[in-house]
């Protein structure tokens, strides 16, 4: 491979101008210091057994929103597609059959039509599985309304309606959403949305914090899904979260047992048989123990792999051009929702067709002869293809699993696995609460059947134990694998799902191979929503071959800087001037006022300092102290006066209040301020952080790179030899440059920032 570096900026890159950075760097001011003095034992004590006790209700609430997700599809689907055999099975003479079609699509058009609206209007952030989203929390982004009690009640309702309604979605994805959200709100120990504190956990409102519990809510949520406790561990490690330590790998993993352990109580007790603990999660793939596989068929697999990456990459590609055809032309909201059900009534019409018209019939099973349709089929035999349509994906999912090796025929699962595959395709993306798990997971084992169809025909005499169940895992997996190019995570959920341990190599061996095949073309289903969403993610490393871009390159100049002690009025002035473009402002000793600069030193004439660096405020500090009217007076030298302070004027902000505002939206616009108030001044020393994270000029991108991925860094102050301030670094700086790795060379890409 050729290493070739090339600078391209001719692209744009778009953050939103709603995401914001998190704040993890702790802020060491006067006000913790002070805090710190003062029961400390104590405090260390109460956080330790506040965690532990945030990851209990953690599991427990996780469990709570999965079984009545799971419950709510079980009733609904149970009766809508006994209604829908009934009048397929009354008009199976052909005199009536658009009775039963017109009423399929219409049950499918209104539920749809419902869970788009309540995505749609009352939280969009609930669309979709939320790992993409939620993936950027971890990453140190905040998105607005994602971790909300707003949500949560969108994606839970919005997920049943979409199962019922019959789009190629599952319900298992949206419950990591769903978990990270009761994580995140349990350990708020408040609800912004009923306005109400409930004065508990008060010591664990910070970003850090948060952002430990969101980690160990995604791994709950897959814990709660697939009834896998380790594999969710290890998906919050792999696939979400960017930082990690001991300590929070035991929580995450207590929080993924309780959350396993209650859904298989609930879900036990609900089928009568509390005491077998026989469902650990929403869904199992049964057990593979009586299944085996030989040497021989190893490089199958690989070949198999090969097809799920290639397959991955071609889903993943088609839906990325959906993507984007969606952002330009399919803006309002109204249109959002006119598609969804637009989806749903060509599902029903699709699978309608298919059942009319595949004449492929077997024989009744014994306690399964209310599962399907017998249109076209003589007495005692059923069409196949309605045992697949008329249930769950995750049910369709089992039978293609565990089915007979006569039950299906090749030009059925043919027909089915394109079908659905670009079914799936257009429905992830819509504005509907749905995951791309379970679908992938029917198409991988549909086409994964039908290549071990394929294989005992070739060579009937090299195959020893023919179940086409094998084929149906692997091809399950591969496709999967393909599509969102997991492995390690997705291997243990596999293998958790099936109870078995034997397919644990040729699982992990066509996992790696799918991942690296898809990658050749393009990356993965998360990954490229996340760029198509214009969140700045940061990878694991650094780009290749960007030691000589600097941070004099980099970082944005002129910098708008405050004076230890500032007036009132510039700092409302900068509030509400300019209201999203600065999160944080350097404090700086005799700073020239209102932007102007002075030189820096004289090896670098061409840049101007803003003064020497003191510190670091953030906007939300700012608004606090405007807030609590934290003001003094001016006369001659800046000394604060008690008595000229107003009397709604609070004398001590204590860490507390900051604490308490943390995601609160305290507005920046339209403070109460006198003119009198103006002429007063803020001493923003005791609450600035003193020691920010600061770097030279010549400081190399992957090391500026490596302080905001390591320490989870909002702003990097970069100061001349003299300790002035010349600019400012934020995370969209350092994520504009990106590695684009093509066949035969390496890109470094610097995209340009466009701002909407």
């Amino acid at each position: 491979m050729r290493f070739t570096k090339h600078v391209i900026t001719s692209i744009c890159f778009n953050p939103s101008n709603l995401a914001q950075s998190q704040d993890y760097d702790q802020i060491e001011n006067a006000l913790f210091l002070k805090e710190q003095e003062k029961g400390r034992t104590l405090l260390v004590r109460k956080r330790w057994v506040a965690r532990w006790l945030v990851c209990l209700f953690t599991g427990v609430g996780t469990a709570l929103v999965a079984t009545v997700i799971e419950v709510s599809i079980e009733h609904a689907t149970e009766f809508k597609f006994n209604v829908l055999r009934k009048l397929i099975n009354w008009c199976d003479s052909g005199t009536c059959m658009a009775l039963p079609m017109l009423a399929w699509i219409a049950v499918n058009a209104v539920l749809v039509f419902l869970g788009s609206l309540l995505v749609t209007y009352m939280e969009p952030q609930a669309a979709g599985s939320g790992i993409p989203q939620i993936k950027c929390y971890l990453n140190g982004v905040k998105i607005p309304g994602l971790l909300t009690v707003r949500a949560l009640l969108a994606k839970a309702v919005g997920v049943i309606l979409s199962v019922v309604g019959g789009l190629a979605c599952g319900k298992e994805g949206p419950m990591i959403h769903s978990g990270a959200i009761v994580a995140a709100g349990i350990s708020q120990g408040r609800s912004r949305l009923f306005k109400k504190d409930f004065k508990i956990f008060e010591y664990l409102r910070s970003d850090t914090e948060r952002r430990d519990f969101v980690s160990g809510g995604a791994a709950a949520g897959v814990s709660a899904a697939f009834g896998a406790p380790v594999g969710g561990v290890l998906f919050s490690l792999e696939e979400g979260a960017s930082f990690w330590n001991q300590s929070l790998t035991w929580r995450i993993v207590f929080a993924s047992m309780v959350a396993t352990f209650t859904v298989n109580i609930i879900l036990s007790a609900i089928h009568g048989h509390a005491s077998d603990l026989s469902n650990p999660g929403l869904i199992s793939f049964g057990r593979f123990s009586h299944i085996t596989y030989e040497a021989i068929e190893i490089p199958l697999f690989l070949v198999m792999a090969v097809i799920g990456g290639l397959l991955g990459a071609t889903f993943n590609g088609i839906n990325g051009k959906l993507t984007v055809f969606r952002k330009k032309f399919i803006k309002r909201k109204w249109l959002k929702v006119l598609e969804a059900v637009l989806v749903a009534c060509l599902s029903a019409v699709m699978a309608f067709v298919l059942i009319f018209t595949v004449d492929d019939c077997v024989e009744n099973s014994e306690g399964h002869e209310t599962d399907h349709s017998h249109m076209n089929c003589p007495d005692g035999q059923h069409n196949i293809m309605s045992s697949i349509f008329l249930k769950t994906p995750e049910a369709s999912l089992i039978s293609i699993l565990h089915g007979k090796n006569e039950d299906y025929n090749m030009l059925t699962l043919g027909i089915f696995s394109v079908m659905y595959f670009m079914l799936a395709c257009w429905t992830y993306g819509l504005s509907v609460s749905s995951g791309i798990f379970i679908p992938s997971l029917l198409t991988g084992a549909v086409w994964g059947r039908l290549f071990g169809m394929a294989v005992i025909q070739l060579f009937p005499e090299s195959i020893g134990d023919k179940d086409l169940g094998k084929y149906a895992l692997i091809g399950a997996a591969c496709h999967l694998g393909g599509t969102v190019r997991m492995t390690i995570s997705l291997t243990v959920i596999l293998l958790e799902c099936t109870g078995d341990i034997t397919f644990g190599l040729p699982i992990v061996m066509v996992l790696i191979i799918a991942k690296w095949v898809g990658d050749l073309f393009n990356t993965g289903l998360y990954d490229m929503h996340i760029q198509m969403m214009g969140i700045p993610l940061l990878p694991w490393e650094p780009p290749e071959m960007s030691y000589d871009i600097t941070a004099k390159q980099v970082m944005n100049s002129p910098v708008l800087t405050l004076n230890t002690t500032e007036k009132v009025s510039r700092i409302v002035d900068v509030l509400e001037n300019m209201p999203h473009l600065h999160s944080g402002f350097p404090v700086v000793e005799k700073a020239p006022t209102d932007g102007e600069a002075s030189p820096s030193s004289s090896e670098t004439p061409s840049l101007e300092s803003f003064g020497r660096c003191k510190g670091l405020i953030l906007r939300s500090q700012l608004c606090l102290l405007i807030k609590h009217k934290v003001f003094s007076a001016a006369n001659g030298d800046l000394v604060r006066v008690s008595a000229s302070l107003p009397a709604s004027a609070d004398k001590e902000v204590r860490l507390e209040h900051f604490r308490d505002a943390y995601s609160q939206d305290i507005p920046s616009v339209n403070l109460e301020i006198s003119e009198a108030e103006k002429d007063c001044c803020i001493d923003l020393q005791p609450y600035m952080n003193p020691s920010p994270f600061t770097v030279t000029m010549t400081a190399s991108l992957p090391r500026m790179f490596r302080l905001f991925r390591g320490l989870g860094l909002r702003h990097l102050i970069v100061n001349n030899d003299k300790n002035e301030v010349v600019g400012m670094v934020t995370r969209k700086d350092i994520a504009k440059f990106r590695q684009n790795a093509k066949v035969g060379k390496i890109q470094v890409q610097e995209l340009q920032i466009r701002q909407e």
